[in-house]
């Protein structure tokens, strides 16, 4: 079972979104668009009062003005998954330029995993296969590395170190599991989380190596079922 928690509740109240039903569009790129996905996550948007809108890439577009159906939303979320392949689909269908004129206009840009990376430069990637590598090619709205998984894949935090440090990316702002990071603008504003105990995490680079802040997340309240 899938369910929308504190996180994309916190999103949809970001919006400003009120007196009706909160229109949350989903995009599966990263997972192929994968139908059994879609279903659950319809039914958990059912649960949560939200009306949920998917974009599917594969095999064709499902709407017929892509354009038109992201800027109808208050929320993007987007799955995870290979955000390498995610960038490559997005682009070809100019859904990249499609998500900054979004953005732009106040839609509010969430997701997951891969669908956390592509808003960044870049980040570490097991989208080219099970050794983690850089990522440096994302749609860049946020100038920052992101690094995600940080608590649960020991290989990440390394490596994003070692991208900060070489110069790679400038700067990079990570995540345990369960944390969210809010940005207004570009600028970094809080980190909150709907899992006690985590973290997010802000690394620089000093001189030829990286330095690693902690920030602790403002716990989100549980939702309610």
């Amino acid at each position: 079972m899938v369910a929308f928690d504190a996180l994309v509740h916190h999103a949809v109240e970001l919006s400003g979104a009120h007196g009706r039903r909160p229109r949350v569009l989903y995009v599966g790129t990263a997972i192929g668009d994968a139908e059994h996905f879609t279903a659950r996550m319809s039914e958990a948007a059912r649960v949560a009062g939200f009306d949920l809108t998917p974009l599917h890439l594969f095999p064709m577009p499902n709407v017929d003005d892509i354009e038109e159906t992201v800027l109808a939303q208050d929320v993007v979320w987007v799955m995870g998954g290979s955000v390498a392949n995610l960038l490559a689909v997005w682009r070809v269908h100019g859904l990249d330029r499609v998500m900054r004129r979004a953005w732009e206009s106040g839609v509010v840009l969430s997701g997951v995993s891969a669908g956390s990376i592509c808003w960044f430069q870049g980040g570490a990637t097991d989208s080219f296969g099970p050794d983690l590598r850089p990522l440096t090619d994302a749609l860049g709205f946020l100038p920052y590395g992101n690094g995600v998984h940080y608590d649960v894949d020991e290989g990440r935090r390394p490596l994003i170190h070692r991208l900060v440090a070489d110069g790679t990316l400038a700067a990079a702002h990570c995540t345990d599991d369960g944390v969210g990071l809010v940005y207004r603008g570009t600028e970094l504003v809080e980190a909150v989380t709907e899992v006690p105990g985590k973290g997010a995490y802000v690394v620089v680079r000093e001189g030829d190596r990286a330095v690693e802040e902690r920030i602790e997340p403002r716990e989100l309240p549980a939702v309610r079922p």
